[in-house]
């Protein structure tokens, strides 16, 4: 497919929330997690994003310990009224050990995390800030309630949770209005399906699907990440990626292979199109965010925006979820699958 030049279309991120770009960007890897970083050509990925329409920028303060929003400072002091900042709180990680994390919902740590975040950013406002996960023993309607104070200090503009199941979505959104639901959601990744999407569409709250082309790998990309990727790439230790795993899953991109050579288009184009085809077939807003470091991929993934799928074509695709081999993550405690 050619490489998309004119700029995408937009949508409101939620009932009452801004208007973006159909598709956001994912900073994470600009700065953490997926090995060695060309800055240039990131911060060159950067401006092209905005020239091709796409104005959410997505970080955490916990990417690269606050570097990753260091990273992204400058770009935001350059374009601050165009661009739709999201950061997240809620993930606290050892200095000496940063494979070790807590989950962290409480008033103070929330409090700290913002203000470490703003400084970082150089904004006076956050756009929008997310609960990166949930901890069970606080109430998250203690937890929404301290978030929605800091709307009305005007410290965030609007709330978003991630990694939620739909009953937390309904009692945060009872709280205060949550504007976005930011979770894994993939061809390879569906048990958001189960009850978040079903809430979210029922309250207006806007899908922001990370990892959507399945951190890489619904690109074909790679095949077993401990054979091929960087040290420091934290896919080698993701189960559904390596050893065998990872071989019964790379079968699994045949029928994406065969559609995206019908549309003329890449693996990862039809991956992102799957995505992004939800939002009509489910009649709702969804708005993924895949990362990337370079404009080229970074256009590729922005031209999927105009891929339009057969019923043919997403039956097909529909049979892969249930024929995945290896859980997203080592530890599932982390994400609202284990609390269905």
């Amino acid at each position: 497919m050619d490489t998309v030049v004119e700029r995408i279309v937009t949508a409101a991120l939620g009932a009452g929330g801004p208007v973006v770009g159909v598709q956001g960007l994912g900073c994470m890897g600009m700065s953490h997690a997926y090995g060695p970083t060309d800055g240039d050509e990131a911060r060159a990925t950067l401006e092209r994003a905005l020239e091709l329409g796409v104005t959410l920028f997505d970080t955490a303060d916990m990417y690269g310990s606050g570097e990753n929003e260091r990273f992204l400072a400058p770009f935001l002091a350059a374009h601050r009224e165009e661009v739709v900042i999201a950061t997240k709180f809620a993930i606290s990680l050892d200095p000496g050990d940063p494979t070790k994390r807590a989950i962290r919902n409480d008033r103070p740590y929330l409090r700290a995390c913002v203000e470490a975040s703003l400084r970082r950013l150089g904004v006076e406002t956050i756009d929008l800030y997310y609960m990166h996960r949930r901890d069970p023993a606080v109430p998250i309607e203690e937890t929404v309630g301290a978030m929605a104070e800091l709307v009305a200090e005007g410290k965030v503009r609007h709330l978003g949770l991630s990694e939620v199941t739909g009953a937390e979505l309904r009692a945060a959104h009872a709280v205060h209005p949550i504007a976005a639901l930011q979770s894994e959601w993939s061809l390879f990744s569906r048990d958001v399906e189960r009850s978040a999407v079903p809430a979210a569409r029922d309250l207006g709250v806007a899908m922001v699907p990370y990892s959507p082309l399945g951190r890489g790998f619904l690109t074909g990309a790679f095949k077993d990440a401990g054979g091929e990727l960087a040290a420091d790439d934290f896919r080698r230790h993701q189960p559904r990626f390596n050893g065998a795993n990872a071989e019964a899953n790379a079968a699994l991109l045949a029928p994406i292979r065969a559609l995206a050579e019908a549309h003329g288009a890449t693996l990862g184009q039809i991956a992102l199109a799957w995505v992004h085809q939800q939002a009509l077939t489910r009649d709702m807003t969804v708005i993924p965010i895949p990362g990337t470091r370079r404009r080229t991929r970074l256009e590729e993934n922005a031209a999927a925006t105009r891929i339009t799928l057969t019923a043919k074509d997403l039956a097909t695709l529909d049979e892969i979820a249930p024929r995945v081999a290896g859980d997203r993550y080592p530890d599932m405690s982390f994400t609202a699958a284990t609390r269905e």
